[in-house]
């Protein structure tokens, strides 16, 4: 049975990714994240432990759209790129999935 996301308050992070590979450090401890593109352009996203890079590989992220992922127990990074740019809104969290 899915339960429905329950953010970590006060933990939103606003990123504008970019055509070059960006990250955000995350909550190692949180379960899930939620993931916003209020932009128009597909984002592409990689979570990990350390430094991480995002390619057009990675997990997309159309514009206009939402998404919740699980995340691994001390993954602590999000790397983000968009060829076209966009803004991309990041919520750690848990449940949702």
């Amino acid at each position: 049975m899915q339960t429905a996301f329950n953010p970590n308050r006060g933990a939103n992070q606003v990123a504008t990714p970019a055509a070059a590979s960006a990250s955000i450090s995350l909550d190692p401890r949180a379960k899930s994240i939620r993931l916003v593109n209020s932009g128009v352009n597909v984002c592409h996203v990689r979570v990990g432990t350390g430094a991480q890079t995002a390619t057009t590989a990675d997990l997309p992220i159309r514009g206009g759209s939402e998404i919740v992922v699980r995340k691994g127990d001390g993954e602590d990074t999000l790397a983000h790129i968009s060829a076209a740019g966009t803004t991309l809104h990041i919520q750690t969290g848990e449940g949702g999935i």
